[in-house]
């Protein structure tokens, strides 16, 4: 599954550069490679969140995907949807709610992510 993982982000980052260097658009390649580095974060920290709650984690690689598609969208089309890249911030938001609400013995995990 790590290989899968790492081959996907190696590909993902090929195509990048693959489509930069045919259209020569500085901006859309910028804005790639900084949401995705940006999604892959948050993808680290909701997988860091979502070892307490096993149906965060299943949220985290279900919107993982929805999120890569969304910049493997934007790179083919030319369309930012946004919310579509980022949504994998839901689960830390809800995680940090969930705690909040009904207390957890997971603060520990808190001073780890930040």
């Amino acid at each position: 599954m790590k290989t899968v993982i790492i081959l996907a982000i190696v590909v993902t980052f090929g195509t990048m550069f693959f489509a930069y260097s045919k259209n020569r658009d500085l901006k859309k390649l910028l804005i790639t490679l900084v949401s995705f580095s940006v999604m892959l974060y948050i993808l680290w920290v909701g997988f860091r969140v979502s070892i307490a709650i096993f149906p965060l984690k299943i949220m985290n690689i279900v919107l993982g995907f929805f999120a890569w598609g969304g910049i493997v969208y934007y790179m083919l089309r030319g369309r930012y949807v946004w919310w579509v890249i980022f949504s994998p911030l839901i689960v830390p938001i809800s995680f940090v709610l969930f705690s909040l609400i009904g207390g957890s013995r997971y603060e520990d995990i808190w001073r780890q992510l930040f």
